[in-house]
């Protein structure tokens, strides 16, 4: 069985602890991110109404994460943290940060765990916006703060041989698939963190197993028999 990560450099070593043994593994990064100057962030934080009273905090990625203590500041003391998949709550109990709830699908799945507001929304630069819209509904103040942009890589020709060989192949985000969906042969399985992006796979690709974590390791064994 040939298994592609595709997460940036550095960042797949949790994916390949989950891989069962005997099987080939290649790394292909997809997207790259840009990271947003924290004092920049900062100043857009400085200049919001709400500065300094935001009760509930919504950490969407693990690339957030350097982020949060600048958005701890402009919280309450009482501040409940909401974070989304296991990756991003691991990077912030790693920087003792206590996670009040964590939310193992997409974003919005947090919404009815989040009652007090304002809210401040830490994420991408082109963040979804089913939680915010649904926390809004609820009479809750939300704000958005972006500390990151993803951007997708083209891939050589080398690497783009690699995708189409893949049997299985780790997708983490909508913007690594508009990279590798052109490459994914039919019958290969996509393997994606949450609803999210596993909803953005099905739109053109059937094969989808959601979730990331160590139950992995059996389900793709059982694949590749």
């Amino acid at each position: 069985m040939n298994i592609v990560v595709t997460r940036e450099d550095g960042k797949n070593d949790t994916l390949m602890a989950w891989l069962p043994t005997g099987v080939t593994v290649d790394e292909v990064p997809l997207t790259t991110t840009l990271y947003f100057d924290p004092d920049d962030v900062r100043a857009v934080l400085a200049t919001s109404p709400a500065n300094g009273t935001f009760r509930s905090l919504v950490v969407t990625s693990e690339r957030g994460a350097d982020y949060v203590e600048i958005a701890l500041h402009a919280s309450t003391s009482d501040v409940e943290v909401f974070v989304v998949g296991l990756t991003t709550s691991s990077a912030l109990s790693t920087r003792g940060i206590r996670v009040h709830v964590r939310g193992d699908g997409s974003a919005d799945a947090l919404a009815p765990h989040v009652s007090r507001g304002p809210v401040l929304v830490l994420g991408a630069q082109s963040m979804r916006k089913e939680l915010i819209t649904t926390l809004r509904e609820k009479d809750l103040e939300v704000e958005t703060i972006a500390c990151y942009e993803t951007v997708g890589l083209s891939l050589d020709s080398s690497d783009a041989a690699t995708v189409r060989n893949a049997d299985v192949i780790f997708i983490g985000a909508p913007s690594a698939w508009t990279v590798a969906r052109e490459y994914v042969k039919s019958d290969a399985w996509v393997i994606v963190p949450g609803a999210t992006t596993g909803a953005t796979v099905r739109f053109d690709h059937p094969r989808v197993i959601e979730g990331w974590g160590p139950q992995l390791k059996a389900r793709l064994a059982e694949l590749s028999h």
